[in-house]
């Protein structure tokens, strides 16, 4: 099972930086593997991720196992605080 992490390398936020440089730290920190998929090069990523979430207005960093939504970055860095990521991400 892979953990996939749809995110941006481009964006002028911030707070989307911060917040997938935070997510890339915590699944390196705790071994998980992981794969990168970039939305910035091509709407129809975008689009893919969004129709995935369920939400047309969903923004990067999304997390699924394989093709299975496990939810946002406020999810996920509530899942770092109870230290509970690898249910978060449907790994255990």
């Amino acid at each position: 099972m892979t953990v996939k992490v749809y995110y941006t390398t481009v964006t002028a936020s911030r707070t989307v930086k911060s917040q997938q440089a935070e997510v890339i730290r915590v699944l390196e920190s705790k071994s998980i593997r992981y794969e990168l998929i970039d939305i910035s090069v091509g709407g129809e990523l975008r689009d893919e991720m969004r129709s995935k979430a369920g939400d047309p207005t969903a923004a990067p960093p999304q997390f699924f196992n394989e093709d299975q939504y496990c939810g946002n970055y406020e999810m996920f860095s509530e899942a770092v605080e109870a230290d509970t990521v690898e249910q978060f991400l449907k790994l255990a």
